[in-house]
């Protein structure tokens, strides 16, 4: 990413139930790979374990952080907190 950014690049969200055994985690990451692609990377599953993962490819930094934060805000809405 660059240097002088201010875009936020990594959410981490949990959702802890523990009367209906729900320990599930969503992660969302900003990265940048070769050929100067930029992706979101979508991460999720059980607390504990590794999880799946979604990479998308994005136009640019700015559309990326404004996919992010649509998706984590749906998350929010289903009950999933910051760490």
């Amino acid at each position: 990413m660059d240097e002088g950014s201010t875009i936020p690049h990594t959410i981490l969200l949990r959702r802890v139930e523990a009367d209906t055994n729900v320990h599930q985690f969503y992660a969302l990451m900003i990265e940048r790979h070769l050929l100067r692609r930029v992706l979101l990377v979508r991460r999720w599953g059980r607390i504990g374990t590794r999880g799946r993962a979604r990479p998308e490819e994005h136009p640019s930094e700015t559309e990326a952080a404004a996919a992010m934060d649509r998706l984590a805000a749906a998350k929010r809405r289903r009950g999933y907190r910051d760490l």
